[in-house]
This record gives C-alpha cells, structure tokens and sequence, in this order.
C-alpha cells in the first residue's frame, strides 16, 4: 500500500488503488466508508510503514477507491461544508424545541449526501425520537445517525492545541483513552489546580500517564513529605520532592530550607520541632478553580464512548 488517507480520529487507513492509477502526495480522492462515499487526502506512505502494514495483522482496513476529485467535486466538497454548518444550526434549533439535555457537538455529511452524522454528548441516556422525527422531514430521503459520544471523543473529533502547544493527543496517535485519576498527578508531585492537570476535554490530561512509571521508578528511596530526616546540616522535615533529579528539600531546625540529594539524608524517629505547610499554594489556582471538583475531572461513563 503505497497510499493512505487519514479518517476518522485522524487515523491513517490504507487506500487500495488501482494499478493503473497515478496519485500524488494531498491530491484529494473519494473513497467508499462504512459510512458512505467521502472525500479525503491522499497521502504517501513511506517504505518503513508500508512493510509494517504488511507483516502486521493489526493494521486498518484498506479503503476502495473510487475516484481523483475533479474541479466540480471540489466545488460540491464546498457547498456540503456550508450545508454541515446549516444542518447543525438547524438541529441545535430543534434539540433546544424539544428541551432535550443534549449538546450538540459537529455535524457531518458524507460526500454522496446519503447520510447526515449528528454528534452530541449528554449526561444521561437521552430520548430523541421526537428529534428525530423532525430531522427527517427537515433532511428528506437521508439517512440520519445521531450519536452520542463521550466529551474526550468530542475533543478528539473537534482538534485544537492543548495547554503544552502541541495538537491534541487524541487528535494525534492516541488510540484509547486510558483511565486517569487524581492519584496520577498527586504522585508525579503536580499542583492540584484544576487549570493545570485538565484539558479541554474538561477531564484529566491524558498525558499524565505517559511518564507516570517513570515517577514511581523515581520515587523508590524518596522520603515522604513531612517526614523528619538526619542532613549533614542537622535534623528538618521533608518539605518537598523533586523525583526526576532525585533532589529532597529540607526545612532544617534553624527555618533554613536545603535543598539534598536523596542518598545523603536517613529517615530518623525523631521528633523535629519544624512546622511545613503540605497544602497546595492558594496561588496555584485560579478564581475559576477554586469553584471545580477535582473528582469532576476524573473519569466517569460519559468521558468515552468510543462511538466515533
């Protein structure tokens, strides 16, 4: 497979072509989907990927190829993008109509106009037989999917940039959305501010995962905070962890802090008469944070669902 087009979560599948047919790297092309004809990009894999997709039994299912979008396919590309953004006003009007507890998240019409896909999340199972019974006398003689979907689905589908100026990770190579909690970040030593452990999505970063072993690997031999401990500076209390360098900052008897490295302090039981402050400074959160759960941000049964 010399070609592939990116699809659906901006995964890459395979395009099967016909031998008598010459591509070029983003020439446009329709392509027949579960979903219907589509029109994607064209891209050239490289010799690494291509043998991988042939020795993988993993790999996307190759896509047929239909066609190379002429000038007047392009044009009608154009006018379906206006209709998207027509269908979903027109559908936010009537989900507001019948007071359904739905948010509509993107509409999407297939190149052969055969199908409209609706995506919505919601914090509940929602009714929307009624719904649907309107969108299929105002979209007469197509076929009307309305989906739910979870609200880290809803970000992977809508792309964007997150906090660390890269593209979206589900927008990316992420594949699955592995469950994260709170514990993650507690245990990597991150301030707990809402504004800077969550992403768009409204949940936990998903990257909080990435190097959580590595923080763990880190962490054996690291005294726990508020622990007293023996320096070659005299007896303190653990104050703070810094786990990639292995660095240990102790508050000493005198109110000095020091900063040591985790071999050249020894646990001791004793009582050191050193008060630290373990709580998260007020100024790592912001006016808005303050008003969030933290649990809010965990995963629940509507943060994925899969059903893209």
């Amino acid at each position: 497979m010399k070609f592939a087009v990116r699809y659906l979560k901006n995964t890459f599948y395979p395009l099967k072509v016909p031998e008598n047919i010459q591509l070029e790297d983003g020439q446009m092309v329709i392509v027949h989907t579960e979903k219907g004809d589509e029109a994607l990009k064209v891209f050239l894999v490289n010799p690494q990927i291509e043998n991988a997709w042939k020795n993988s039994k993993l790999k996307p299912t190759p896509l047929p190829f239909i066609r190379t979008m002429s000038q007047r396919d392009l044009q009608t590309l154009d006018d379906i993008k206006k209709e998207e953004i027509q269908a979903f006003y027109k559908c936010r009007e009537l989900v507001k109509q019948h007071k359904l507890a739905m948010n509509l998240s993107q509409c999407r019409i297939t190149f052969d106009r055969r199908k409209i896909t609706f995506y919505y999340t919601a914090p509940e199972r929602v009714d929307f037989r009624g719904l649907l019974k309107d969108l299929t006398q105002a979209f007469p003689r197509v076929r009307i999917d309305l989906r739910h979907i979870g609200v880290r689905d809803e970000t992977s589908i809508l792309d964007g940039v997150g906090i660390c100026g890269q593209p979206f990770c589900c927008s990316g190579f992420l594949r699955k959305f592995a469950t994260i909690n709170v514990k993650l970040a507690k245990d990597q030593g991150m301030p707990i501010a809402p504004g800077k452990i969550s992403g768009t999505c409204g949940r936990l970063l998903c990257c909080l995962t990435y190097e959580y072993s590595n923080y763990i690997d880190a962490a054996k031999g690291m005294p726990p905070i508020g622990s007293s401990v023996m320096t070659a500076d005299g007896l303190g209390k653990v104050c703070n962890l810094q786990f990639m360098s292995g660095k240990v900052s102790v508050k000493l008897e005198d109110g000095k802090t020091k900063e040591f490295d985790k071999t050249d302090i020894e646990m001791v039981d004793a009582d050191v008469n050193v008060e630290i402050d373990t709580n998260i400074s007020i100024n790592s959160y912001t006016e808005e944070d303050q008003n969030i759960d933290i649990k809010q941000l965990e995963d629940d049964k509507n943060s994925s669902t899969g059903n893209i």
